[in-house]
């Protein structure tokens, strides 16, 4: 097996080169400049490099319909979360023409406007959420969108300046090293928390299977409560340095906002991850949910509905640590009762470190923790 093709037959790049880039930068001026936010950024950079191939752009109504309907491109190519462009005033602007995303009033990319329309945000959130209920930040972060959407294909002019650069690699740079490294097969993390001995059991047992594990923590937009993203990663970089072997293990971030859509945003990270080049995905309990909005496991069976998605998912669905076994286990492997056993629990982890104490060594390994522990502020307010 070779590293894994990319969603859809072809890794996109709408990346332009250096000379069309300049041309381009002399002629902005022209268009019709469109501010967008470095969230909004972090997308384009994301269609531009290929992570979201097949799409070449922010999508149109029929696309946007499509999937929300079907949870596939028009094409039939597997897909669930729609890609949205949302703006307050579109006057001047018509399909057809060509206009500027500028970000903080650098021109980022131009956009060839194939569509204008409105959404249904009652709908998209019914579909992509399964609720209605404003509660959900999701949805709730749908309610304070732009009145209008614009379709069309994307030409990234430049690239904003970032703060992780150290860990910033994008599909072409990834599967170039995969396959230096001689990875045929490559399982994914995604993690938007530190990692607790949960997390290093689920990574180091897939790891067992395959030739690398990439670690690709999610730094972007999160709900007030979350770990901040420097946190997230001074903490793998703690764990990584210590417990897991250079040679079969990779750290990189993905830009990207977090939609808390469940098992439809599972299958959105699993392409992803795809992208980068893996063969596999890990699906642990709740992935990217949020609250008793979803089913423990909805975002582990929903794979069953994508046969062709071209990356292999990795269930986990228990794992805990045990006083009796002294370590790890899962209901497969331990005989004990559940009064034995210490859940890994988010809410409680953060708790520790909201009162001002290190989580016990059964959760979480105490360098991470020390680290966590020295940000005066490790939580988005």
């Amino acid at each position: 097996m070779k590293v894994n093709q990319a969603h859809g037959g072809g890794l996109v790049s709408r990346i332009l080169s250096e000379k069309a880039s300049n041309k381009l930068k002399e002629q902005v001026s022209e268009f019709q400049d469109i501010a967008i936010s470095s969230s909004m950024a972090d997308i384009v950079q994301n269609v531009g490099h290929g992570v979201l191939s097949p799409l070449i752009g922010f999508m149109t109504k029929e696309e946007v319909d499509n999937v929300l309907d079907d949870m596939r491109l028009l094409s039939d190519t597997p897909w669930t979360i729609p890609i949205l462009l949302d703006v307050d005033q579109t006057s001047g602007i018509s399909i057809g023409d060509e206009v500027v995303l500028s970000l903080d009033g650098i021109p980022a990319a131009t956009l060839s406007i194939e569509d204008i329309f409105t959404l249904n945000r009652r709908k998209f959130s019914q579909q992509v959420f399964g609720t209605q209920d404003s509660e959900h930040p999701g949805v709730a972060r749908v309610h304070t969108m732009g009145k209008t959407l614009l379709g069309g294909k994307l030409s990234v002019i430049s690239s904003p300046p970032t703060n992780f650069a150290e860990v910033t690699l994008y599909p072409l740079d990834t599967r170039i090293l995969f396959k230096t490294k001689g990875w045929q097969t490559i399982v994914a993390f995604q993690t938007r928390n530190p990692p607790h001995l949960g997390h290093e059991y689920v990574e180091k047992t897939a790891l067992t299977f395959v030739d690398g594990i990439f670690i690709n923590p999610l730094i972007g937009p999160k709900k007030p409560g979350d770990f901040r993203d420097e946190v997230i990663l001074d903490a793998y970089r703690a764990l990584m340095k210590t417990y897991f072997l250079r040679e079969n293990s990779v750290l990189s971030i993905l830009r990207s906002p977090m939609y808390y859509a469940g098992p439809r945003e599972a299958i959105h990270h699993a392409i992803m991850r795809k992208n980068f080049g893996c063969t596999h995905f890990i699906v642990g309990r709740d992935h990217a949910g949020v609250g008793i909005f979803y089913h423990p496991f909805a975002a582990q069976e929903i794979f069953s509905q994508f046969p062709d998605i071209g990356i292999t998912s990795l269930p986990f669905k228990s794992f805990f640590y045990c006083t009796k076994c002294r370590s790890i286990a899962n209901d497969k492997t331990c005989p004990h009762p559940t009064s034995d056993h210490v859940n890994f629990s988010g809410t409680e982890i953060r708790r520790h470190f909201k009162e001002g104490r290190i989580p016990p060594e059964s959760l979480m390994r105490r360098e991470v923790a020390e680290v966590i522990a020295s940000h005066p502020e490790p939580f988005v307010k």
